[in-house]
């Protein structure tokens, strides 16, 4: 491993892009229940950066962590996955 810091990444789909220069991400996964051993889908949105407004609704994205540029947002946009479907 030559990077000292690994950055974390996550996969997920933007459910909103109203705000200036952010959007939200909504990143799913599945966990086993810890007594039922059900498997369940765990969900979680995460604000992150998008300096030039450029992802939209539905487009599949890989976010990436970084220094806190926001109160509530820590998360940057790494790449576009996919692209959503315009409704």
């Amino acid at each position: 491993m030559s990077d000292a810091k690994m950055k974390r990444t996550l996969t997920g789909i933007v459910t909103s892009d109203k705000m200036d220069k952010t959007v939200t991400v909504l990143v799913e996964r599945k966990v086993k229940h810890p007594l039922l051993g059900k498997i369940i889908r765990v969900s979680k949105k995460y604000h992150a950066h998008d300096e030039a407004n450029e992802f939209h609704t539905g487009d599949q994205v890989m976010i990436e962590e970084c220094r806190p540029l926001a109160k509530t947002k820590a998360w940057r946009v790494a790449e576009l996955l996919v692209k959503g479907v315009a409704v």
